[in-house]
């Protein structure tokens, strides 16, 4: 029987939730026993990489077939634009893919209109939090919008991360209701709640007591995860508990801004920056409380991850985080761009270990739907439904 192949086509492989999802779910299909070789697994992404990091080299070293292709870029450049649709299709007419899967809205765009015109049989692109939202102005919005139905019209199925994806979508006039799948963002579980390094090694390194009470985040530092937000939040739970410690992993445009406002607290010897890291699950481990202040998402990986970690959870209503934290049950939910209210809530948390504990608990209850393994088999599923109904 000859394998199904694949083609990943996604913008940029930067340290990220929808790149990650990528990475695992070619990795995966290529690579685990339980699909018995039945794939034939590749990726192609623009060159593209930026202050995030990237996810280049260890899609490599997970023996992933990888293509860099320089005229697929994230900004709109419409001589690049026609030059990569020119070349995904040539890519996927030598390549005789059974499957074009996109990722990310500019791959998710340029990669369908290249794979119908290419005639590719089967047509699927994830959305891994839609590329509008209303922060944004009204023209720009309609832009994306009109974009994201250009790309509709040249595929077979959607997946979303979230069902509240889907009614963003159908609110939009963005396909049909049946066009959608959810499968749910997958993390590799057994990485968090099983460090490699000890709670208190981490700590140490990170100057941090053993007994120390640590708030912590995994986030980007953009416009999309407010972390301006976030440090307003975590300085006022700080004067009311000065003995705490926040932890902040990751990077971005806006560590400047970031830096300074820390610093405007005097509170860069509490709140520290590690910066870029990928032992998150040490990291997350050293943590007690997990905070995300997002504007909008998709289905933050993160959120999971600390789940897995057994951690309670602060974060802002958004999209899919408020499918992964049960208000009240697993952590607290609140509006986003509202600090007292971020704080009110993570000082809760600080002022009571038995509540820590029962949320942590719960969360892990929570974690196997957001297992990578359980996205790559809902994956196979749709892909074989498609090819069923083709045939």
């Amino acid at each position: 029987m000859s394998k199904i192949k694949v083609l990943h086509p996604i913008t940029r492989l930067i340290i990220g939730g929808a790149q990650e999802n990528t990475m695992l779910t070619a990795d995966y299909h290529t690579h685990l026993p339980e699909f018995g070789g039945k794939y034939k697994v590749d990726v192609v992404c623009g060159p593209q990489t930026g202050p995030e990091g990237s996810l280049i080299e260890e899609t490599r070293k997970r023996n992933i077939d990888l293509t860099i292709m320089p005229e697929l870029l994230r900004e709109i450049s419409p001589i690049n634009d026609l030059k990569a649709i020119f070349k995904l299709r040539k890519m996927m007419i030598e390549g005789n893919y059974d499957v074009v899967h996109t990722h990310s809205s500019k791959a998710g765009v340029l990669g369908r209109v290249a794979a119908k015109w290419a005639g590719v049989p089967h047509i699927v692109h994830t959305v891994h939090g839609w590329s509008y939202h209303e922060h944004m102005s009204a023209r720009k919005k309609n832009l994306y919008v009109a974009l994201e139905k250009l790309g509709y019209r040249n595929g077979h199925a959607m997946v979303t991360v979230s069902p509240k994806d889907i009614d963003k979508g159908l609110a939009e006039g963005i396909g049909r209701r049946e066009d959608y799948t959810v499968i749910r963002s997958g993390i590799e579980l057994d990485r968090f709640g099983n460090p490699a390094v000890s709670r208190e090694e981490t700590r140490a390194s990170l100057g941090i007591p053993a007994d120390g009470l640590v708030i912590g985040s995994v986030t980007r530092l953009s416009e999309q995860k407010d972390p301006l937000t976030l440090i307003d939040s975590l300085a006022q739970v700080h004067q009311a508990h000065p003995e705490i410690w926040s932890v902040i992993v990751g990077d971005g445009l806006l560590r400047p801004e970031v830096e300074a406002k820390i610093a405007s607290y005097q509170l860069s010897d509490r709140i520290l920056l590690t910066g870029l890291r990928r032992d998150v699950p040490e990291l997350m481990a050293a943590f007690d409380i997990f905070v995300l202040a997002s504007l909008w998402e998709g289905l933050p990986r993160v959120l999971p991850q600390a789940m897995a970690t057994s951690l309670p959870i602060v974060c802002t209503i958004a999209d899919g985080s408020a499918e992964a934290v049960i208000d009240g049950e697993t952590g607290y939910l609140v509006p986003p761009q509202q600090p007292t209210a971020i704080a009110q809530k993570l000082a809760k948390l600080v002022e009571d270990s038995d509540l820590r504990q029962k949320m942590g608990v719960a969360g892990k209850a929570r974690v196997p739907m957001f297992g990578a393994k359980k996205m790559v088999r809902d994956i196979d599923l749709l892909y074989q439904r498609l090819i069923e109904q083709k045939n």
